[in-house]
């Protein structure tokens, strides 16, 4: 049971990670309506892959890890904000995409997974959540390499990758209902809520 515990704990952590919808939420349901539920599910893995990493350098207290990020922060903010900008506008010129499309078989699925991944590492408030995450459920014991500390690490994947499953299952229950045109507009919103995720990254360093 005391190596149960660890792994559960993790799972809590990766899914309240994971759940606030952002870009990658964004992404993962126009995935999910243009190529059926595998390629929305693929491209939140790649977030859940980011999340755990920053789940890891906190659970291992890997000090020097978190100096760094420290230190890069306005490049990243720089990076994740230009890449979601350009992302953005990609999105916003994306023709309408037949939904009637076989799921699971969209092109560029390891793009998407790419892309997910930048833009979650990118994202220093990724590691911010990860903090205030692991500060709300309480003390965890003394960091440090062990296999509680692995398991922990290893619900953290777990429970991120929960979140996009559900998420990509529910989005991709209602690809019946859209038409290229809602398709169109749906491009049309998410590439400009892509725009402005990507536009704060990039205004927070006037503040």
């Amino acid at each position: 049971m005391d190596s149960v515990i660890p792994f559960l704990r993790g799972i809590a952590i990766g899914f309240a990670i994971a759940a606030p919808i952002g870009p990658v939420g964004i992404l993962c349901i126009r995935k999910a309506l243009a190529d059926g539920r595998l390629a929305a599910f693929v491209a939140g893995l790649g977030a859940a892959v980011a999340d755990t990493l920053f789940g890891a350098v906190a659970a291992f207290g890997i000090g020097a890890v978190m100096s760094f990020i420290d230190g890069q922060m306005v490049t990243l903010k720089v990076v994740g904000g230009v890449f979601m900008l350009g992302l953005g506008v990609h999105t916003w010129r994306s023709a309408a995409v037949m939904v009637e499309a076989e799921p699971g078989k969209g092109p560029g699925m390891a793009r998407d997974f790419l892309s997910t991944f930048a833009i979650t590492i990118t994202n220093p408030g990724t590691i911010f959540g990860v903090a205030g995450v692991f500060a709300a459920l309480g003390p965890m014991g003394r960091p440090g390499i062990g296999l509680p500390t692995a398991l922990l690490v290893a619900g953290i994947f777990a429970g991120s990758a929960l979140w996009w499953l559900t998420l990509s299952a529910l989005a991709s229950a209602a690809r019946n209902r859209f038409t290229p045109e809602r398709m169109r507009r749906f491009n049309h919103l998410s590439g400009v809520m892509l725009m402005v995720f990507g536009g704060a990254a990039l205004g927070s360093l006037l503040l």
